[in-house]
């Protein structure tokens, strides 16, 4: 078995290649490991579905306990060998990241809404975010953007990296199987308001580390410092969720614009506290200035990860 200092080995090169893979690859249109594991908890969906807590929180067990349980014995198998290891953990990092597709699809949005082309925006949007695309003008989805490069920041790459860093290729196969489920029956529909329970609050806490890493990390990488410290401290307890106020509002603050207030899911209308109420109104040009904010989280998120491994391991050899 490699020691502590060969296991950060691995998750430093591992890690490194598999961002690089993201960034040069991105995701594949056809085949993606993630769309496969969701195609099989939409079948276990349809074994297991009632409107009822005990059933969603046995479908969360089986779906993310499942999808853990084979990236544990994957990495069992190459646990004594460095190299296959760090391989595997390139190939997960790969296929749980999603940073350069998000980037995309952002300044795809970005381009049509420079266009003038609203109705090219309004197709594009439904790849980037969940609210109904037919209720947005452009300033909004414009906002609804920067809004889903900031959650998605800390959803599709920096949780994932933290977790990996904790506990390897299992930390990061479950994170995205626990975000996955979230996003396919953790919304407060009537639908899946009891079923999708469990994945909700599993996904609350899984993503509650690297919510507040990202924003610790867009605050300092932004260019608005006092800012960004400042939204994050006064108004992310406003936003509905745990994890993407802090995000948001640090984004907003770092951006240097206003982010929340009305938006629509599937029919239902949410009025949003405004976050960075300081701020100014965002513009297409923000999209952009989201996404490079985004992109340099991430690279710091990678170099704090490492740090981090290193740091335990010095602490556990003091203590050995």
């Amino acid at each position: 078995m490699p020691g502590r200092s060969a296991a950060t080995g691995v998750f430093t090169y591992g890690a490194a290649a598999g961002l690089a893979a993201d960034l040069i690859i991105g995701d594949p249109r056809r085949g993606h490991p993630v769309a496969a594991f969701g195609r099989a908890a939409g079948s276990v969906e349809k074994l297991l579905r009632r409107d009822h807590r005990g059933w969603g929180a046995l479908h969360t067990a089986v779906c993310a306990g499942g999808a853990t349980a084979l990236a544990a014995l994957a990495a069992r198998t190459v646990r004594d060998r460095p190299g296959a290891a760090a391989a595997l953990t390139a190939a997960s990092v790969w296929a749980v990241v999603g940073g350069t597709t998000l980037g995309r699809e952002a300044r795809a949005i970005g381009g049509a809404l420079a266009a003038g082309d609203l109705e090219v925006a309004r197709e594009r949007m439904p790849h980037l975010v969940g609210r109904d695309p037919q209720s947005l003008d452009g300033p909004a989805m414009a906002r609804a953007v920067v809004e889903s490069v900031a959650e998605n920041t800390s959803d599709a790459v920096v949780g994932a990296l933290v977790w990996g860093a904790v506990a390897g290729v299992p930390g990061l196969v479950g994170f995205r199987a626990v975000n996955t489920l979230d996003a396919m029956v953790g919304h407060k529909s009537p639908a899946y308001r009891r079923f999708g329970w469990a994945s909700a609050r599993l996904d609350d806490v899984a993503g509650w580390p690297g919510a507040r890493l990202t924003a610790a990390l867009a605050t300092v990488a932004g260019g608005d410092p006092k800012g960004a410290a400042k939204a994050w401290r006064q108004d992310a307890a406003k936003h509905p969720s745990p994890n993407a106020g802090p995000v948001e509002a640090s984004f907003a603050g770092a951006l240097g614009v206003r982010l929340g207030g009305t938006l629509t899911y599937g029919g239902r209308v949410e009025h949003r506290p405004v976050l960075n109420g300081e701020g100014r109104a965002v513009e297409v040009g923000d999209i952009e200035r989201a996404v490079r904010l985004s992109r340099r989280v991430t690279a710091l998120t990678l170099a704090v990860c490492v740090g981090g491994r290193i740091v335990a391991g010095a602490m556990k050899r003091r203590k050995a």
